[in-house]
């Protein structure tokens, strides 16, 4: 980037905007639900009647997934990403007028859930695109969105929802998602090629580059590559979708003031956005697979903070803001660039969009799980375990996975 003003410009706008990205994506993926079950809660719906279009929408983009990839691939980032940026936005308003009307809220709640979908696709594309030697810190910066999301995004929109109603809330947010779309519109581009430049700001072309991104159904499942990617990132984002999503019920079942957990969950996002550059610092200079191994740790603090906390218990929501600080700010982080690590950068969305599609399903029943769990047992402690169990496998996986040689980096 030193050697290039030129690419050092475009790449600072679009690691900034890559944020913003990243940060709606969390938000309107499950933390917002933070905010909304607990709102209709007191207006007398059920947990699984208030999720329930969060669940649909699961289904929904198993298929999403392989067409959104396909049309990035086709079409480029800026003309998926725009489009579904509008309608996100303006599904979110929709909501803020939902109020009682279950037909309205349905439809609202399912776009929200779907249309943001192509925020996280879209990111993660340009990192790899723009991105090889420099790809863990680069999308350390762009993911630190994700921790960044928690830490301003649900106080904040509680707090406008606590002073001047729900209505107003969620019509603030949609409006800045709105405003992402004019901005990605105007500044992004798919590829530095597109520009004249090279990935890093180098002065050559990466080899590789001229192969095809063509990839069949068979090209990545024969892979057992491929299987290791999908079992061991596919449960982690399930846990990460199952804890955040009710992570404020959790802490409301035990009896914890909502100024401790609040301040916890914030503790945890501040602590997460020197961690994702931390994540990528370390995926830079040791490797991918080592840096999962780091990530499911903190995975396993998380969820054991959470299975043990009691009433305002000081120690456990540490352990837990220390846990989520990894959870929040890795995952991201990892995700896309383990793919990388794979099937190298030419490569990379022809086989993601394929992989990502069957992580879906997995995530799909991710909200529906915790709903159930809450509603069979009055408790989430049964759910933590079997989290707990399922971080352990993607262990495995990863063990077997770091035989294998980074793609691009070798």
């Amino acid at each position: 980037m030193k050697q290039s003003p030129s690419f050092r410009k475009r790449a600072c706008i679009l690691l900034l905007l890559g944020v913003a990205m990243m940060y709606f994506y969390s938000g309107f993926q499950s933390d917002h639900l933070n905010v909304l079950t607990p709102y209709y809660l007191k207006l007398g719906w059920t947990t699984t009647a208030v999720t329930n279009p969060v669940t649909w929408a699961g289904f929904a983009i198993i298929p999403a997934t392989f067409l959104v990839g396909t049309l990035l691939l086709m079409f480029g980032v800026p003309k998926v990403l725009v489009p579904s940026a509008v309608i996100e936005g303006l599904s979110v308003i929709l909501l803020a007028f939902a109020g009682q009307n279950k037909v309205v809220y349905n439809i609202s709640l399912f776009c929200v859930r779907l249309f943001v979908l192509p925020l996280q696709m879209g990111g993660f594309m340009l990192c790899t695109n723009w991105f090889v030697k420099m790809r863990g810190r680069a999308l350390g910066i762009v993911t630190l969105g994700s921790p960044l999301c928690t830490a301003t995004f649900i106080p904040i929109l509680s707090k406008v929802t606590t002073l001047f109603g729900f209505r107003t809330a969620y019509t603030i947010a949609g409006t800045g998602v709105l405003i992402l779309a004019v901005l990605i519109a105007v500044f992004i581009r798919s590829t530095p090629e597109e520009t004249g430049l090279h990935p890093d700001g180098a002065n050559y072309a990466y080899a590789g580059d001229e192969e095809t991104i063509k990839m069949s159904v068979k090209d990545v499942f024969c892979r057992k590559e491929s299987w290791l990617l999908i079992v061991s990132y596919g449960l982690l984002q399930f846990c990460i979708v199952a804890v955040m999503s009710f992570y404020v019920v959790r802490l409301t079942m035990t009896g914890t003031q909502p100024a401790l957990y609040f301040s916890c969950l914030s503790a945890a996002a501040v602590l997460g956005i020197p961690i994702s550059c931390l994540f990528g610092i370390i995926d830079d200079k040791f490797g991918t697979v080592k840096a999962s191994f780091v990530l499911c740790a903190t995975f396993l603090l998380s969820l054991a903070g959470l299975l043990l906390m009691k009433k305002n218990d000081t120690p456990m929501l540490i352990l837990t803001a220390v846990g989520l600080a990894g959870v929040t700010g890795g995952t991201p982080t990892l995700h896309p660039s383990i793919t990388s690590y794979v099937f190298g950068r030419a490569r990379y969305q022809a086989a993601n969009r394929w992989l990502m599609t069957v992580q879906a399903v997995i995530m799909a029943f991710a909200v529906y799980f915790m709903s159930v769990v809450l509603d069979k047992t009055g408790s989430l402690a049964a759910a933590y375990k079997i989290m707990m169990v399922l971080v352990l496998v993607s262990v495995l996986c990863l063990v077997v996975l770091g035989r294998t040689s980074d793609y691009d980096r070798s």
